[in-house]
């Protein structure tokens, strides 16, 4: 097994990561008065003549967590870690994107690979993706994950699942639960989070495959990508999915019009499903998901194309939602939790989001569905940050993708 002698160095002496180079205020916990605080993003936009729809759908007031909070770092050498999450004793499962998944404990220490995984496509943006454990874990040890199939040069968005063997070293009775609708050849924009909900119905996002001639599936209810599905742990579609009784779509269908979603989590105030996804050149978005709704791509959007156009039809259209927020520039939202912990007051309900081409953790306060406050914690580590979650202890943890990826805990 490997150890980090620097995971050994930082695991015992936390570093201070409060209020680091802020001049913004902070808000105390119920307190949604930040009017007249400037935003945290103060470079110019990719898109200036593009004005948001309602207030404070970007660049809302910046503020800052008053509370003294701390960073270590368990570990820094994974390699490009996607997905993390707890056994019931407190250590994690990683997932990494070339087609491995570990064992780490809270002290560091990273245990080898677990065999039977099936063959990945690691190319570009894919691999394997994200993991999660089965609600019922400590009955089943079932294992969930996400990850892009080969097959014949092209890829294919899939959902597998095993047993983790007694001693742990490998996955027993693997299936394939689900295989995405279409094959592409495009590495990039593949997706792909994982949630279940309290019913034990398992979320999963699809990206739209990137190229301009399959990105139009994302409109269309007999492909995959570019959606949001809802299943059971068979695979199978859940019950009440909106399309379930539509000519010609799939069941499975939760939401259409998605670009590359990257992030899941379910609101702790209101039950009700969140998303993060990549948007194109500027316009990333967070969006609040209702089954059957249509989120845009690539009909609207926020940004604009690679080559400098207005995406589609510009940034509004009848029948089509609008983001909760949006980043321009860009940002590269990936993984997204709602933090429901004490450890920290201020940020109790709110919403974080893992940030790549950011390369820090953005705070979001809402309140009544909207946004209100915007921070960003741990810019100073220049890291590309892939997922954050909260752990069982109450702290919050999150991974960075990297040659020498990282696990950092953010703690009172």
């Amino acid at each position: 097994m490997k150890k980090n002698i620097l995971s050994l160095i930082l695991i015992g002496a936390l570093v201070s990561g409060c209020n680091k180079g802020s001049n913004h205020t902070g808000i105390n916990p119920g307190d949604t008065s930040t009017t007249g605080l400037p935003p945290v993003e103060t470079q110019n936009k990719v898109a200036p003549g593009q004005q948001p729809t309602f207030a404070n759908q970007t660049r809302v007031a910046g503020v800052s967590t008053l509370f003294a909070y701390h960073v270590g770092i368990i570990t820094s050498n994974l390699n490009h870690p996607w997905g993390l999450a707890f056994l019931p004793d407190g250590r994690m499962m990683v997932s990494e994107r070339p087609g491995t998944m570990r064992i780490i404990t809270p002290a560091g220490v990273i245990g080898p690979s677990i065999a039977n995984i099936p063959a990945v496509r690691n190319q570009g943006e894919g691999g394997l993706l994200d993991l999660k454990l089965d609600p019922d874990f400590a009955t089943t040890r079932l294992v969930f994950w996400t990850y892009v199939e080969p097959t014949g040069g092209n890829g294919r968005n899939c959902v597998a699942r095993g047993r983790l063997s007694n001693d742990e070293t490998n996955f027993e009775n693997v299936q394939v639960i689900y295989r995405g609708s279409t094959p592409y050849p495009s590495v990039n924009h593949n997706g792909s989070r994982m949630l279940f909900d309290s019913h034990g119905l398992l979320f999963v996002s699809f990206g739209e495959a990137f190229d301009n001639g399959i990105r139009v599936q994302a409109q269309q209810l007999n492909s995959s990508l570019g959606k949001i599905i809802r299943i059971n742990k068979d695979g199978s579609a859940a019950t009440g999915n909106p399309y379930a009784t539509t000519n010609g779509a799939l069941p499975e269908i939760y939401s259409l019009g998605h670009r590359n979603p990257q992030g899941l989590a379910i609101n702790p105030v209101t039950g009700v499903l969140w998303e993060s996804e990549h948007g194109p050149q500027a316009g990333d978005e967070i969006n609040l998901i209702q089954p059957g709704h249509n989120y845009g791509w690539p009909v609207i959007a926020y940004g604009l194309e690679y080559s400098g156009a207005v995406v589609g039809n510009g940034t509004i259209q009848n029948g089509m939602e609008q983001p909760v927020y949006y980043w321009d520039p860009a940002i590269a939202p990936s993984g997204i939790t709602f933090y429901t912990g004490t450890m920290i007051p201020e940020w109790h309900n709110n919403l974080f989001v893992a940030a790549l081409r950011g390369a820090h953790i953005i705070r979001l306060v809402i309140s009544n569905d909207q946004v209100i406050g915007e921070e960003r914690l741990l810019a100073d580590q220049n890291q590309r940050f892939r997922y954050v979650t909260q752990g069982p202890d109450g702290a919050l943890y999150a991974i960075t993708d990297q040659d020498q990826g990282r696990i950092y805990r953010i703690s009172n």
